[in-house]
């Protein structure tokens, strides 16, 4: 196997060499390349996806196609083809291979062979191959000819004499070459299959040859499929397919159509036909207003307008369209998707939106995400038009409908409950799953804190400055945009984070998890009652579609701010797969209280106890407790380890303490561990730095407490922890919006940039500079201009 593609793509180049120097031995060459490289590597085996092995082997006795309705499913197809056009695997200078690239792919190919998959290709490139063979070998010709009036010829000049049924004829057994050396690496063998037009009007070459495609998939081998060019004709004016069904004609003229006819008659299950774009567009993607369709149904047809051509192929994009709708009218599924996009085939089969998607399932029934994210960011910019006691008057209504539409959210919060206890979800998080009449009042009294709080918040006048006579300049806070809040169990967030957009005008999409699935959908649509006051109904909306998370963050052009709230696994997925979203949170809580020699002990006792036992699954529970040294002299240590057994908390010592213990608590794996439950670790320190040390090396920057009555002690903690919360001589637990009095929070967030700890409506905002002159001109500042900056600060 070779190392990385790179690898294999030098390989690769290297064996081109060979091959068009026309001195290739099958035998001996490339086992010499390998050596000579140092790229010899023993065969790969691949990792199993999470569909089974034997689960995609089942129906191997007796072929059943599949049919998908969503991308969610395109994990379970057996057998695929693969169609590669000739811009996917033809450089940009048209001059050969885009070798790099046919790496890849071949290697996605493999991959899912080797996961039992059962694969078949359709390729071009042969004439590009040939040309590139050949033009040297021409050039070379040609200046020989002309040796008594030289002129320079360019490459383009030997390509256009160039003959594309002679270079088809060259370039056929070096491509077929290409492929055997790149997918041998895989320990995957391939068989040539070129076919012509006739041969599907003859109905004996017909069955033959879907015989033989049969024969080699049942031998583990996988076809590659391609038109005779040395043979064929150019393409020609569409004509009926002989023996084909008649719900919608097709003429085989290109590869698209070529690769549909081979997907419908082997049954298979997903056709993925790899171009130059990134899918289907409602108009030629370069035009104003094009929009890439994430899924295409029967709604689209007769509705699209297609532009030219690729540059290097006979196919067009309503040559794909039409071959793609043909085999989805025969059972097959179909993706269009950009070739030259890293990992394609894979992100395709594992459900992600890649491409264009064709399905005859009518989705009308639920609107696209790209749709509901630009609803909520015209929705946002309506909120920002109104005034800010008319954003406060629709929190207060989601309020009062909290409580006067309790039984309808308790009701489905009941069914949440039933199916998540038969699904076994852990204890901790149907607590979070609740929801409860009390719950209820004390969301409605947070979301008036939020609507009382809210009056002077957006359009906020920060820094006043007067620039020159007539020349004023104000910065001012506006809302950050878009908004996209990931949240998992606890449906009491959505009123929360709803209400902390409305009042900052930002425009929401809000992603719950499943298990809270109508309890959401009963709060959305106070959420939408609420708004429709104001006539901001789309500026907040739940994604309730299948679309993967992963999707979501790839929605840059949508979404501004992206702020997950759940567990740690959670947040750190989510700031993991965002590459190009901002996202604002913490991926872990892990929270310290330091007991200092100077305690009140009966204050750090409840303070202890109120920490880690009133919610352990919160991001604001403690973690680890850190005791000075002085007080394991006394029975405080002793009187903690009582407590908290008490309370059922296991208990889990640090290296010091360990070391202290004849007798103890078993040693913690690590100190920098979020146990999110009623356990804990106790470690010993040396003095106030040495607590202050260890939170810096093992702390997240979440939440840190102090419990003493040294105030210069206190002080000292509180100016040099570097967390967004410190306390003294209060629980962690305090770490929370509404506690705050912000009225809730979007989440915690332990960043640096931006917002820190619990962020309210404050920091969903960003700034914008207003500016206000007369005639101003920036050259009239400029020597000899006749105007000068005063730069003068004024009031607010």
């Amino acid at each position: 196997m070779f190392a990385t593609r790179s690898k294999l793509a030098t390989y690769c180049s290297r064996r081109l060499m060979v091959l068009q120097s026309g001195k290739f031995s099958r035998n001996t060459q490339i086992r010499n390349t390998h050596s000579s490289t140092g790229l010899y590597r023993p065969k790969r085996t691949f990792p199993t996806l999470s569909v089974d092995k034997r689960t995609l082997q089942a129906a191997a006795s007796e072929r059943v196609q599949t049919t998908f309705t969503e991308r969610s499913q395109l994990k379970y197809a057996r057998r695929i083809v693969v169609k590669l056009g000739s811009a996917v695997i033809t450089r940009e200078d048209e001059h050969g291979l885009a070798l790099g690239r046919l790496a890849s792919i071949v290697e996605q190919v493999a991959e899912c062979h080797n996961e039992g998959r059962e694969c078949i290709m359709v390729t071009s490139g042969a004439v590009a191959f040939g040309k590139q063979k050949l033009t040297q070998e021409l050039l070379m010709s040609l200046s020989m000819r002309e040796t008594l009036s030289p002129k320079d010829h360019t490459r383009e000049d030997a390509g256009m004499l160039l003959e594309p049924r002679a270079a088809a004829a060259v370039g056929q057994s070096g491509l077929m070459s290409l492929y055997e050396a790149m997918f041998s690496q895989y320990g995957v063998k391939i068989a040539q299959v070129l076919v012509t037009k006739p041969d599907f009007y003859n109905e004996m070459t017909r069955r033959n040859l879907f015989s033989t495609l049969t024969e080699l998939i049942s031998l583990n081998i996988v076809p590659i499929i391609n038109t005779n060019d040395a043979v064929s004709p150019p393409p020609q004016i569409d004509e009926p397919v002989a023996g084909t069904p008649t719900k919608r004609g097709l003429s085989l003229k290109d590869n698209d159509s070529l690769a549909a006819m081979v997907a419908a008659e082997v049954k298979s299950d997903l056709l993925i036909l790899m171009s130059d774009v990134n899918g289907i567009y409602t108009k030629p993607p370069w035009e104003d207003g094009a929009r890439l369709i994430h899924t295409y149904t029967s709604d689209f047809r007769n509705t699209l307008q297609f532009g030219k051509k690729s540059k290097v192929g006979t196919g067009g994009m309503d040559s794909k369209v039409n071959a793609a709708t043909w085999a989805l009218d025969r059972g097959v599924g179909v993706v269009i998707c950009n070739g030259m996009q890293e990992k394609a085939i894979k992100m395709i089969i594992n459900g992600r939106k890649i491409g264009t998607f064709f399905t005859e399932s009518n989705i009308s029934a639920s609107t696209p995400v790209e749709t509901l994210a630009e609803n909520a960011r015209s929705g946002g910019r309506a909120l920002q038009s109104l005034t800010p006691e008319e954003r406060a008057s629709a929190v207060n209504t989601l309020a009062d409908l909290l409580i006067s539409k309790q039984n309808e959210v308790l009701d489905a919060n009941a069914r949440d409950l039933q199916e998540a206890t038969k699904s076994g979800l852990a204890k901790p998080l149907l607590s979070r799953l609740s929801l409860t009449p009390s719950k209820l009042k004390n969301l409605a009294v947070g979301l008036r804190q939020i609507a009382e709080a809210s009056h002077n918040n957006v359009g906020r006048v920060l820094r006043r400055t007067k620039l020159a006579d007539g020349l004023s300049l104000k910065q001012i806070t506006v809302p950050i945009g878009v908004l996209l809040v990931i949240f998992e169990s606890r449906p009491d967030s959505l009123p929360q984070v709803a209400s902390l957009a409305i009042a900052s005008a930002n425009g929401l999409l809000l992603k719950g998890g499943k298990e809270a699935a109508a309890s959401n959908k009963a709060l959305m649509e106070l959420v939408k009652e609420a708004l429709s006051t104001v006539g901001a109904t789309n500026a907040v909306s739940l994604v309730s579609t299948r679309e993967e998370i992963g999707d979501l963050l790839c929605m840059e052009k949508h979404i501004d701010l992206i702020i997950p709230r759940g567990s740690s696994d959670l947040v750190r997925s989510i700031q993991q797969q965002s590459q190009h979203i901002p996202v604002l949170g913490h991926a872990e809580g892990i929270c310290h209280v330091y007991i200092d020699k100077e305690a009140d002990l009966k204050k750090a006792l409840k303070i202890i106890r109120d920490s880690k036992c009133d919610y352990p699954a919160a991001c604001n529970a403690m973690e680890t407790l850190l005791i000075h040294e002085d007080l394991m002299k006394t029975d405080f240590f002793s009187s903690v380890c009582n407590m908290l057994k008490n309370e059922g908390v296991k208990i889990y010592s640090g290296p010091n303490l360990n070391k202290l213990l004849t007798f103890g608590p078993p040693l913690a794996k690590s100190l920098k561990h979020e146990y999110g439950a009623l356990e804990c670790c106790i470690e010993v320190v040396h003095d106030i730095n040495h607590a202050i040390d260890h939170i810096h090396t093992y702390g997240s920057s979440h939440t840190e407490v102090i419990v003493t009555e040294d105030k210069q002690t206190a002080e000292a903690f509180q100016r040099q922890v570097d967390s967004a919360c410190v306390f003294h001589n209060a629980s962690s637990r305090f770490a929370d919006g509404f506690r705050f009095g912000l009225g809730a929070e979007v989440g915690i967030s332990t960043a640096r940039i931006h917002a820190r700890g619990p962020v309210g409506v404050e920091g969903l905002l960003t700034t914008k500079w207003v500016l206000s002159g007369e005639d101003h001109a920036a050259a009239d500042f400029a020597e000899g201009g006749g105007r000068t900056f005063v730069h003068e600060s004024l009031p607010l």
